[in-house]
């Protein structure tokens, strides 16, 4: 892996049926192709890492973005997939999948994690621990989706007088 240590990617959606159907328009669009940058209207132009329109397939993204951050999990590295975007945009498809023939992200990492570990033990005998999360901060309320029981949970993000950013742990108010 390289010494990028983050990475940014846009992926723009098809328009909803709902959204055809009141003839909304796509205002962003990838230009060119392949070149990780995102015109909104007719003259913003956004650069980013990557880019992918809205008929890119889920392995498309998952593997440019994602599986190269997998690889490296076995390399001792953590890797975090930061999705971020309004509701309705995109995330939940991008992460968990459209069916169960075109997983997601999720789905994908975990069957590259375990095949991964399992080559390796059988090649070095090496035991391994996984350990995953799966948070949602969503206004400023936390909540482990992997834990069905737990509500959300109020986070509180503070900034101190150097512009620096923690919480109520790290900053004394």
């Amino acid at each position: 892996m390289s010494d990028v240590y983050n990475r940014v990617a846009v992926r723009i959606r098809p328009l909803l049926s709902r959204e055809l159907l009141h003839h909304h328009q796509e205002c962003v669009r990838v230009v060119p192709q392949g070149s990780g940058q995102v015109m909104l209207g007719s003259d913003r132009l956004f650069s980013f890492d990557h880019a992918f329109g809205p008929t890119a397939s889920q392995d498309e993204v998952y593997e440019s973005c994602v599986q190269p951050l997998v690889e490296s999990l076995l390399g001792g590295f953590n890797a975090t997939v930061f999705c971020y975007g309004q509701t309705g945009s995109g995330k939940t498809y991008t992460l968990g999948g459209g069916s169960q023939d075109e997983g997601g992200i999720i789905d994908r990492v975990a069957q590259d994690v375990f095949l991964l570990l399992a080559k390796q033990k059988n090649n070095d005998g090496i035991k391994a621990v996984v350990r995953v999360s799966y948070l949602e901060l969503y206004r400023e309320e936390l909540r482990d989706l992997l834990d069905i029981n737990t509500n959300f949970k109020e986070l509180h993000i503070r900034e101190d007088e150097k512009g620096n950013t923690g919480n109520n742990s790290e900053f004394q108010i």
